[in-house]
């Protein structure tokens, strides 16, 4: 069945998934979208979609439907013994694995199956490629030992604060549709909002500007691929080597 969905004030659209589209890709509830029709006949609700995003005014697509999805292709996961690489960048990814939900695919790690649970898990555990900043892949003995864990029943691990931030990035649209340039402006301007703080010594504003510091760096770590829990734990495993000593307030590190 297709589904002629409407987002007042945002689009007419077709999809055979409502919930997958409209609600997971879109991040529209059901009373937040109407469906204008449905049918059976891809050919009529592509017609349909056209006539509809004339009438309502909204920018109407250069191709129909029926004939995206007679060229669509299934997602081609290129997979090797240590990784598993998708050909799109991190910001356009969950949408395309959702689209592709159910592919399998095989690596030396055994097959793997986009099923709803893998995909949250890639979503984040998921590298920017060092090679091509439009793809992004995953290491196949992580999402193995993922999977075998699972099949134990052992326990997920409790959602940080840092998912907490992540998913609030991603339900404002920073983490699809920011840069981490801007969220470097964005730290340099908390951070003077810490220095103000410090200079007035006013507590709670330096409670907030540190926190907001790291909401921040939380983000841009994530634009650029990485998790700030795996940058806090490589920036102390040298810190935790080093050696020193207090300088006039500040730690002076030995010379190598």
């Amino acid at each position: 069945m297709y589904y002629l969905y409407h987002i007042p004030g945002k689009k007419i659209g077709v999809t055979s998934n409502l919930n997958t589209r409209v609600t997971l890709i879109q991040g529209y509830k059901e009373g937040e979208y109407e469906v204008l029709d449905s049918s059976e006949d891809i050919d009529y609700i592509s017609d349909k979609e056209i006539e509809l995003q004339k009438s309502y005014g909204y920018r109407v697509d250069m191709k129909k439907y029926n004939q995206l999805i007679k060229k669509s292709n299934k997602m081609k996961i290129n997979a090797t013994e240590q990784t598993s690489t998708f050909p799109y960048p991190i910001n356009k990814l969950k949408g395309n694995l959702l689209d592709n939900k159910d592919l399998t695919w095989k690596t030396s790690h055994g097959e793997f199956k986009l099923t709803e649970d893998v995909i949250t898990w890639i979503m984040n555990n998921v590298k920017v490629s060092m090679y091509n900043d439009q793809r992004s892949y995953i290491y196949n003995k992580a999402l193995s030992t993922y999977l075998f864990s699972l099949t134990q029943g052992y326990n997920e691990p409790q959602l940080t604060k840092f998912d907490d931030i992540r998913k609030w990035a991603h339900d404002k649209g920073i983490l699809s549709s920011g840069d981490a340039k801007t969220q470097y402006i964005k730290l340099q301007e908390e951070c003077g909002e810490l220095a103000k703080a410090l200079l007035s010594d006013d507590d709670p504003e330096i409670i907030d500007a540190i926190g907001d510091i790291v909401v921040v760096l939380t983000n841009l770590s994530h634009l650029k691929g990485y998790k700030i829990e795996d940058c806090i734990d490589s920036a102390y495993n040298v810190i935790s080597e080093r050696t020193g000593k207090m300088v006039n307030g500040t730690f002076v590190k030995d010379a190598d």
